[in-house]
């Protein structure tokens, strides 16, 4: 902008606060075109640059006595217009971008359980039963309450009449047993 429209900007924008509505109408239509182009600076683009003019001009009618006289207009005028531009920016980043991409769609998978999911894990579930249910009592016992039920060994102790010592002896050998039952090519091995 010339600087005789920075003094004319200015000298309205001193009218417009004294009271000139005249004045604050040519003001408000004369920033239209600096403030698109301080927007276009700024990176917006499109319709987004009509936006940022009609906050930019809302902000500057709410904050016109914040305007300080001595002090140039434009620069008061391009903090207004870079700050709402940033806003603006923010908003389209936030806004979602809708993509036709149907190689993408197609080559997604499909989160839901397959056909056979569940079966392996019922099938396992009863493996797991039928080998802790061979077990001699007092190991069987200790899975129960110490793993399935996961009580503490104080609470495991008190419910089955054990010591600590007991229990932990216990399920130590019942991990064992059903690890060598359970676990192909385990053995028997000590541990």
């Amino acid at each position: 902008m010339s600087p005789s429209s920075e003094v004319a900007l200015a000298a309205a924008m001193r009218a417009a606060q004294e009271g000139d509505a005249n004045a604050y109408r040519t003001l408000l239509r004369d920033c239209v075109p600096a403030v698109a182009a301080m927007a276009r600076a700024q990176g917006v683009r499109g319709a987004a640059v009509d936006d940022v003019v009609q906050e930019a001009l809302l902000t500057v009618h709410r904050a016109r006595a914040t305007y300080d006289p001595a002090r140039p207009f434009l620069p008061w005028l391009r903090a207004i217009t870079q700050r709402r531009a940033i806003d603006a920016i923010r908003r389209g980043a936030r806004r979602p971008q809708e993509v036709y991409d149907p190689y993408a769609f197609e080559s997604q998978p499909d989160a839901r359980p397959g056909p056979g999911d569940g079966l392996e894990s019922h099938y396992r579930d009863r493996q797991l039963a039928a080998a802790v249910a061979r077990l001699p009592d007092g190991q069987r016992q200790a899975v129960e309450h110490l793993a399935f039920r996961e009580l503490s060994l104080d609470e495991a102790s008190a419910v089955t009449g054990r010591s600590k010592g007991a229990l932990k002896v216990n399920l130590h050998r019942a991990l064992k047993s059903l690890r060598s039952a359970l676990v192909p090519g385990s053995g028997n091995g000590d541990d």
